[in-house]
């Protein structure tokens, strides 16, 4: 988002956490009731265009938000969704990311309370893992011929039981509703919007053997002190990196692998 959206999700970042800070507050019912808001402004074009229109008032915006959905859903989500439109928004479609990303983190706000929320990010890494490995999975879960419901049952089968059920509702939502992402980037906001709920950054280690607690330790302490904030680790292996480890955090690639090194001499050779 850039501007003024980038502004206005700012603003309804802090409304959100303030009423998460709220033990009366359900973090897992606003994250139901913000989902269903989402759901309805996606579907709803013309709808979505009213509410961030530049040229109305924000009181307005705001009455009439508080008419459509104060019925529907619980007073801290209607408050909360009043004040997203009262707010200046550069393209109609941000407001609905905006209240969707709002949604998930709410549910990963309902992890953490539950001090489940390293479990979720743990759980999202390996199943975005066992996507990417098995092609036929990936094909029924994104086939656009396929009914929600079918996903969902195919993921109730898949999950249920397995993972945590907040892993079950946030991948069940991303596969129902991708709203134009691929299943790989939307896996990777949510692994995104876990670690900031720490105030963590992502690291994806892959390494040829799994590394040892005293490994993990020693490298997860040399990130944080690299780029000044905690890490949070996910772990692969791949017997294909000959030694040593490759790690990503965001675009970054720090690159210590015999292989690659190898491949960076012939290259050079090459050259």
């Amino acid at each position: 988002m850039n501007g003024a959206s980038r502004d206005a999700l700012a603003a309804a970042r802090e409304r959100l956490d303030a009423l998460t800070d709220s033990t009366s507050v359900d973090a897992g019912s606003l994250a139901d009731e913000l989902a269903a808001v989402t759901a309805l402004l996606d579907r709803e074009v013309s709808l979505r265009r009213v509410l961030t229109d530049p040229a109305q008032p924000g009181e307005a915006k705001a009455e009439l938000a508080q008419r459509l959905i104060g019925t529907q859903v619980g007073g801290p989500t209607t408050d909360l969704v009043s004040g997203m439109v009262r707010s200046r928004w550069s393209r109609s479609r941000d407001l609905v990311d905006a209240l969707e990303e709002l949604a998930d983190t709410a549910d990963l706000t309902a992890a953490q309370r539950r001090g489940k929320l390293d479990n979720v990010e743990d759980e999202l890494f390996r199943f975005g893992r066992i996507v990417a490995s098995n092609t036929e999975l990936r094909a029924a879960l994104t086939d656009r011929a396929a009914t929600a419901s079918a996903k969902r049952e195919l993921l109730r089968s898949l999950l249920g039981g397995r993972a945590d059920a907040t892993t079950e509702r946030l991948v069940t939502r991303l596969v129902a509703a991708p709203r134009g992402r691929s299943l790989e980037a939307g896996l990777e906001s949510l692994s995104k919007l876990a670690a900031e709920r720490r105030n963590r950054m992502v690291a994806v280690v892959t390494s040829a053997v799994p590394l040892s607690d005293q490994q993990k330790q020693r490298l997860g302490g040399a990130l944080a002190k690299l780029y000044g904030r905690q890490m949070h680790l996910n772990l692969d292996v791949d017997p294909e990196v000959l030694g040593g480890i490759r790690v990503q955090v965001g675009d970054e690639v720090i690159n210590g692998s015999i292989a690659d090194r190898i491949e960076d001499a012939g290259r050079r050779l090459a050259g």
